[in-house]
């Protein structure tokens, strides 16, 4: 008889049945994980896996122990920069300006070392992180080690997963074959390339947040926020309350926080993104686009406990825009 597979057992655990099946435990997923981070599964069964994931959902401890075996082959080089902020960004945007951009180039031109990482053009009719920085005259890093630099240099570096985890990426990639998107998509904005003090990560559907914060805590972290943003990116939107969850000293929080402006924000016919660059000299200003800037900037603020309620956040924002370098974008060229 054919001996069975290694991985075969995770993937029964998943597919038994509504009767027999169960989530599996954040050591399963980690371990499960770990073996298709080292090439050691079938593609029929990585297939089979990620799919039955998909289907019912993945659980905190599922989410947290994928994320535990990808940090296992995704960590920062030796002599790495102390990162304050880590940046998810995974959708890209259709509707609005990527103003997150420039929330987070604001706290890297106040001290705040912040590494983006992401993914891109795994959906059509999107403009993605890399567009708005080539328009801002910010190189994307293609390696650790250059990432190192930038941070360096400029408080900023941003990755795409192509880079970061070429292993990663390619099982990304699948959602082209299974015709959907696998939790892949979920589980890598919880990495933390950098191992920074707090992460923030934005979600497209609200009961998925839970998920972060529990995953989040049970990787270990301190601190940590995350909402639903503009599009599935880490941004507020500024005509609506949000809440945010987030980990204080590792404890799970939950905030609501205050609509920033009236009325409702129309989609912009253009997503023009030398406005981006316009919008950070002064040479243009935008009411809504400032309150989505700030607002942002806040969020990550009050999750990395610099200020200690939602309006000293606000107010703490809205001061390091005003006190921007305008002359230059932190990091260009």
């Amino acid at each position: 008889m054919t001996q069975e597979h290694p991985f075969a057992p995770f993937v029964r655990i998943l597919g038994k049945g509504p009767r027999l099946s169960r989530p599996l435990t954040f050591e399963e997923a980690r371990d499960g994980f770990g073996m298709v981070m080292r090439g050691e599964v079938e593609p029929v069964q990585l297939g089979a896996f990620l799919c039955l994931l998909r289907v019912k959902t993945e659980t905190p401890e599922e989410a947290a122990g994928l994320a535990a075996a990808i940090r296992q082959s995704v960590a920062p080089p030796k002599g790495s920069p102390k990162v304050d902020l880590d940046w998810s960004s995974y959708a890209g945007k259709t509707r609005q300006l990527p103003y997150y951009i420039l929330a987070a180039l604001m706290l890297a031109g106040h001290g705040i070392r912040v590494f983006m990482h992401g993914s891109e053009h795994h959906t059509a009719g999107r403009v993605w992180t890399s567009e708005a920085l080539a328009a801002l005259g910010i190189p994307v890093s293609t390696s650790s080690a250059d990432a190192v630099k930038r941070l360096e240099s400029a408080n900023f570096a941003y990755m795409t997963l192509e880079h970061l985890s070429p292993e990663l990426h390619g099982i990304m990639e699948l959602r082209h074959l299974l015709g959907l998107r696998s939790p892949i998509h979920t589980v890598a904005r919880l990495i933390n390339p950098f191992r920074a003090d707090c992460s923030i990560n934005s979600v497209s559907h609200p009961p998925y947040a839970p998920v972060h914060q529990l995953a989040a805590r049970m990787l270990g972290e301190s601190r940590m926020a995350v909402f639903k943003g503009e599009g599935g990116e880490v941004e507020r939107r500024p005509e609506k309350s949000c809440e945010v969850l987030s980990l204080v000293d590792g404890e799970p929080v939950t905030e609501d926080w205050p609509a920033l402006i009236s009325g409702t924000r129309a989609h912009e016919e253009s997503l023009d993104l030398n406005r981006l660059k316009a919008l950070w000299s002064g040479a243009e200003s935008d009411e809504a686009a400032t309150a989505v800037i700030t607002g942002t900037a806040a969020i990550a603020l009050r999750a990395m406990g610099r200020a200690v309620s939602v309006d000293e956040a606000e107010g703490m924002a809205l001061a390091m825009w005003h006190d921007r370098a305008k002359a230059k974008v932190p990091g260009a060229a």
